[in-house]
């Protein structure tokens, strides 16, 4: 995020001596990205940062990929993903590329025997259900239902729940997260139209520093990979640092649609952005307003992009038989647009209470088999005109006439032979 921000105790220049009480020097550490040119903090420790004791060794977390090439449809019911105990194993990536993975998790438990560091990408984790407390090396933030909360990558944390019953929606993204640029003017301040504002955006304001040595257990994430390390210091040791790179929350109520006369594009929705993907948020808004506009969205190619949508709560006007939890996948080389009768339905509506995240990859993505085990494998199929089949006129009448027959009879509970039916037998 290209807005500066300062916590705890730092010296007044950077690259200086920074001493404790005791006379004792801090270590000064530089966390950035892209090497020096990308988005950088500067944080001082109690200890150096780079004692470590122990690798304990490595396992593969690599998702299991079921379709590698796949132009299919697909529904992925979120909810069905089962609650585990532990945060990391419940992690499950279910569509995947080469810059990014697309993650459901339902943990049961706190982080309490371990801290957590992901050096392959920055993390976006979309709350659904569930509150607690993202705590950092670089502090604090509370979470609710409808935050996201961003992460950079090789961000050492842990993550508190409150209760048992927490959903979330995670993108790894391989390139660094960023707010859309069209909604930025060159020194990187969001513009007045822009859909949120710095204000929005709720920055680390709670430090937790331990000056202690020990055995900490640190999971670091590197290419797929799970390495056990065991450092010899608190990761949580920093008393102060200042700089652009640090995690944030924002939360999608917070998202100030724009809307107008006619359907306005998904960029309209955009929230974050890499140089690989976007998310957009969709949260209620009033409708168009020109006397002839449909709401529902037009068909539309799917060349480009694959487009995968999270639908949270509401009423998502354009789609049938969709529930909070539920995923679709809309794959690159194939047009979509709203389901049957959606369009029609929208027209005089005044307004949308859908709440839902859109991940829009330029790459295809690949379906895991995580996916598999949640996927309605005939979605696909849905936007198919409801018709009658195709029979000889006998057959057809034979149908009408058995349609007819259990109509009457409903209509006559009492007297299944009445005059209606009595008329009929006699045609």
């Amino acid at each position: 995020m290209p807005i500066y921000h300062k916590l705890g105790k730092i010296p007044h220049k950077r690259h200086i001596q920074f001493r404790k009480e005791n006379g004792d020097l801090y270590y000064e550490q530089l966390f950035g990205t892209i090497g020096f040119d990308g988005m950088s903090t500067n944080m001082y420790h109690e200890y150096r940062p780079t004692m470590v004791k122990e690798i304990k060794g490595q396992y593969s977390v690599a998702p299991k990929i079921a379709k590698a090439n796949n132009i299919q449809s697909y529904r992925l019911r979120g909810f069905n993903v089962a609650p585990q105990d532990d945060f990391l194993e419940s992690r499950k990536i279910v569509l995947t590329n080469s810059d990014c993975h697309i993650v459901l998790a339902a943990p049961r438990k706190s982080t309490t025997d371990y801290f957590y560091k992901n050096t392959d990408s920055d993390e976006v984790i979309f709350i659904h259900k569930g509150t607690g407390k993202l705590r950092t090396m670089l502090g604090n933030l509370d979470f609710k239902y409808g935050d996201y909360l961003v992460i950079p990558r090789g961000m050492i944390y842990k993550i508190d729940f409150d209760t048992e019953d927490n959903r979330l929606f995670i993108v790894e993204s391989h390139r660094p997260v960023y707010t859309p640029k069209q909604y930025r003017n060159w020194f990187g301040q969001l513009l007045e139209h822009s859909p949120f504002c710095e204000r929005d955006i709720r920055r680390p304001e709670e430090l937790e520093t331990y000056c202690e040595k020990g055995e900490f257990l640190i999971k670091i994430k590197k290419k797929d990979e799970i390495f056990d390390m065991i450092y010899a210091s608190h990761p949580f040791d920093v008393v102060g640092y200042d700089g652009y790179n640090y995690p944030y929350a924002f939360s999608i109520h917070d998202f100030e649609p724009i809307t107008g006369r006619i359907h306005l594009p998904p960029p309209i929705h955009q929230t974050f952005e890499t140089d690989a993907f976007v998310i957009c948020s969709f949260v209620p808004r009033l409708y168009d307003y020109h006397p002839q506009s449909i709401p529902a969205p037009y068909n539309h190619s799917n060349i480009d992009a694959d487009e995968v949508l999270y639908y949270v709560d509401g009423d998502f006007m354009s789609r049938n038989d969709i529930e909070a939890g539920h995923i679709s996948l809309h794959p690159a080389g194939i047009p979509h647009g709203p389901h049957p009768g959606a369009a029609e339905r929208s027209i005089g509506k005044k307004e949308t209470l859908e709440l839902a995240v859109m991940v829009d990859t330029f790459k295809p993505l690949m379906v895991t088999e995580e996916a598999m085990k949640i996927a309605d494998d005939k979605y696909f199929q849905s936007w198919l005109e409801q018709t009658f089949p195709t029979l000889p006129n006998e057959g057809l009448l034979k149908i009408e006439t058995k349609i007819i027959t259990k109509i009457l009879f409903t209509l006559n509970r009492n007297s299944p032979l009445g005059l209606g039916a009595k008329l009929w037998q006699k045609k």
